[in-house]
């Protein structure tokens, strides 16, 4: 018995080593409206933490027409909303593994553009990248880390990351329209985080602008269309 005991104490010693593994893994993706030779107008829409991209392209429908579609990938990491059963959400990242994380859905992000643009003969189309929520904090590094083309951002109810290169999120604005759209009833995005925000972004001399309305944390359809 003292033999184990010492033997165990020298296992409690032992140094823990993290290493590292690429795999392969299948993410999914939504399609609202009908590809054809007539789109000038495609939308990609991430959604915010704990949602699902079936559910939130639904809110999309008023931006379909024959000239456009809505495209809506799925974040990676899934998980049950409450206990071990139930309803289900999907997440981009957490905290842990972060920047393995976000380098993991920016790759895949690449992929569901390449894949939608070079599939759909996309190339002269208009192209609109939409962030809600965490989405909107995913949708920024995507389009400073990626090789996305957009013709315009939208953030609703979130932001800019503060760890995102001033110089290449400035660059970015510069080139392509960005909107930030708020609920004056926002509670993840208050009044206050919302003046911090503009004076951060105006410091550094960003191309920006900023559209309110009457709500909470949601999207829309009434201020949907206003974008079209």
């Amino acid at each position: 018995m003292r033999g184990f005991v010492i033997i165990a104490a020298g296992i409690n010693k032992m140094e823990i080593t993290s290493k590292k593994i690429k795999v392969s893994k299948t993410g999914r993706y939504y399609i609202i409206g009908k590809p054809s030779e007539k789109i000038s107008s495609v939308w990609f829409v991430l959604h915010g933490y704990g949602q699902l991209a079936r559910d939130f392209i639904k809110y999309f429908r008023p931006v379909v027409s024959e000239s456009a579609i809505v495209v809506a990938p799925e974040a990676l990491n899934k998980f049950y909303l409450k206990g071990f059963d139930g309803k289900i959400g999907a997440a981009w990242m957490t905290r842990e593994d972060r920047e393995e994380e976000v380098d993991d859905y920016v790759s895949y992000l690449d992929s569901v553009y390449d894949e939608v643009i070079r599939e759909g003969h996309f190339r002269k189309a208009k192209i609109t990248i939409l962030g809600f929520s965490q989405g909107s904090y995913s949708a920024v590094r995507w389009a400073t880390r990626g090789r996305s083309k957009s013709d315009r951002m939208i953030l609703w109810g979130g932001g800019i990351p503060s760890d995102v290169d001033a110089d290449k999120i400035k660059s970015y604005s510069d080139m392509t329209p960005l909107i930030i759209v708020a609920g004056d009833k926002d509670q993840f995005v208050t009044e206050e985080e919302i003046s911090r925000e503009t004076e951060r972004l105006n410091s550094i001399k960003l191309n920006y602008q900023i559209k309110r309305f009457k709500g909470g944390h949601e999207i829309k359809a009434d201020v949907l269309r206003q974008l079209l």
